[in-house]
C-alpha cells in the first residue's frame, strides 16, 4: 500500500495542476481536456512514472463516477423547450453520423484488404463518441449557443445508437466469418438500452418530486450525488448502460422538477475535481506504443472515421434543414472517442479471440489520437460555428 503522504501529495498536485490547465486553456487554443491528458502522460508510466500506482489502480471507479455525473448533467440539458425546435435535427444528425461512420469505416477497411468481419466490427465501434470530453469542452467554451446545445443533445444519443449498431454488427460479423452465431447479441443490446431507460425513469420521477423539499427549491448536494450513485450502482448490478440510465434520470428531473433546478448546479460544483482526476489518470494510463503500432490500417481507420462523422453529420443536417454552421462543423465536433469504444473492442475480442490483439491495438491507438486531437477540434468547431451563427 502506498504511504498516505504520497497519495495526498499526488492528489493536491493534480488539483493544482488542473486549475493551472484550466487557466491556460482559457488563454490559448488548447482545451483543458487535452492539457490534462498530456500532463497525465508526462507523469505516467510512459515518461516520468511519478504517479502512485494506488491512483492508477482506481481509475475504473473514478471514471465510472465521473461519467455518471457527466450523464446526469447531459440529461439535464435535454429539456422540452430546448428540444422543441431541434428534435428532428438531433435525431437525423445523430443517426446519420452513426450510420455513415459505420458504412465509411467498414467499406474503407474492406478496400484496404481487411477481412469483412473485422471491418464490420471496427466500423460499428467507430460510431461511439466521448461524452465527458465533449461536455467539458462545451462548458469550458462558455458559449450557450444553438450549436453547443445541439451538440450535447446529439452526444446524449450517441451511446444508444452505437450499442445497437455494434450488436447488429457483431451478429453480422459472426455470421460472415462462420463463427458460431449468437443471435442474442441484439437482444442483449436492446435489454441494455431499454433497461437503462426504464431505470432512469423509475428513479427520475420520484426524484423530480421528492428532492428540494427539505429546503424549498434547493435540493442539497447529498441528494443529487445520492441519486446519481444509486442510479449507477443499480445499472451496473442489472447490467444495463449506467451512462444512458444517468442521462435518462437527468432528463426526467430537468423536465418534471418544476420547483427547482438546483441538482444540476450542485453536481457542477463537484464535477470538475472528478473530471481533473479522470483525465489526468486517463493520460497516465495511455500507452503511447499503441499509437505507434496501429500502422497503415490504424491510419486508415482514423481517416475513415473522421470522414464518416463529418459526412454523416452533414447529410443529417441537410435532411433536417439545419443551418450551414451545423452542417459544416457538427461532424468535426463529434470526433472525440473514448472509453465506450474500448469496451466494445473488448466484447468483440471475446467473440474473436484470434483477432484480440489486432482489435485492441487499433482501437486503443486510435483512441489515444482522438482523445488528444478530438477535444481541440471540438473547441474549434464550437468557436467557428458560433462565429458563423
Amino acid at each position: 500500500m502506498e504511504p498516505t503522504y504520497l497519495i495526498l501529495l499526488a492528489l493536491g498536485g493534480i488539483f493544482l495542476v488542473g486549475q493551472a490547465m484550466s487557466t491556460i486553456g482559457q488563454r490559448t487554443a488548447l482545451p483543458r481536456v487535452t492539457l490534462l491528458l498530456v500532463f497525465g502522460i508526462v507523469i505516467g508510466d510512459e515518461v516520468l512514472n511519478i504517479i502512485p500506482p494506488a491512483f492508477t489502480n482506481q481509475f475504473e471507479i473514478i471514471a465510472e463516477m465521473t461519467l455518471l455525473m457527466v450523464g446526469f448533467l447531459i440529461g439535464g440539458k435535454l429539456t422540452l423547450p430546448s428540444l422543441k425546435n431541434g428534435m428532428h435535427k438531433i435525431l437525423w444528425i445523430s443517426i446519420s453520423a452513426a450510420i455513415f461512420t459505420v458504412l465509411v469505416v467498414s467499406s474503407g477497411l474492406m478496400w484496404f484488404g481487411l477481412p469483412n468481419e473485422l471491418a464490420i466490427l471496427l466500423g460499428c465501434i467507430a460510431s461511439a463518441t466521448a461524452p465527458a470530453a465533449t461536455l467539458d469542452v462545451v462548458q469550458e467554451s462558455g458559449k450557450s449557443s444553438t450549436f453547443s446545445t445541439l451538440l450535447v443533445s446529439i452526444v446524449a444519443l450517441d451511446d444508444a445508437w452505437a450499442l445497437l449498431l455494434f450488436a447488429i454488427g457483431l451478429a453480422v460479423a459472426t455470421s460472415v466469418s462462420g463463427h458460431p452465431s449468437n443471435g442474442s447479441t441484439i437482444l442483449i443490446a436492446i435489454k441494455e438500452i431499454g433497461g437503462a431507460l426504464v431505470l432512469g425513469f423509475l428513479i427520475g420521477f420520484p426524484a423530480a418530486y421528492l428532492t428540494g423539499r427539505l429546503k424549498p427549491g434547493e435540493p442539497i448536494l447529498t441528494e443529487a450525488l445520492g441519486l446519481v450513485f444509486i442510479c449507477g450502482g443499480l445499472a451496473m448490478w442489472l447490467e444495463v448502460s449506467f451512462l444512458i440510465a444517468s442521462i435518462t434520470m437527468g432528463a426526467i428531473v430537468a423536465n418534471f422538477a418544476k420547483h427547482h433546478e438546483y441538482p444540476f448546479h450542485a453536481i457542477e460544483n463537484v464535477e470538475w475535481p472528478f473530471m481533473v482526476i479522470f483525465f489526468v489518470l486517463a493520460g497516465a494510463t495511455i500507452e503511447l506504443n499503441e499509437l505507434a503500432e496501429i500502422g497503415f490500417i490504424g491510419i486508415g481507420y482514423i481517416i475513415c472515421r473522421s470522414i464518416g462523422k463529418i459526412l454523416g453529420a452533414r447529410i443529417g443536417g441537410q435532411i433536417s434543414h439545419a443551418d450551414n454552421a451545423v452542417k459544416n462543423w457538427m461532424g468535426i465536433a463529434l470526433l472525440p472517442q473514448a472509453g465506450v469504444s474500448i469496451g466494445m473492442a473488448l466484447v468483440a475480442s471475446s467473440y474473436f479471440p484470434e483477432h484480440r490483439q489486432f482489435l485492441l491495438t487499433i482501437i486503443l491507438g486510435s483512441t489515444v489520437f482522438f482523445e488528444l486531437i478530438g477535444p481541440l477540434l471540438t473547441r474549434i468547431a464550437i468557436q467557428r460555428a458560433s462565429s458563423a451563427g
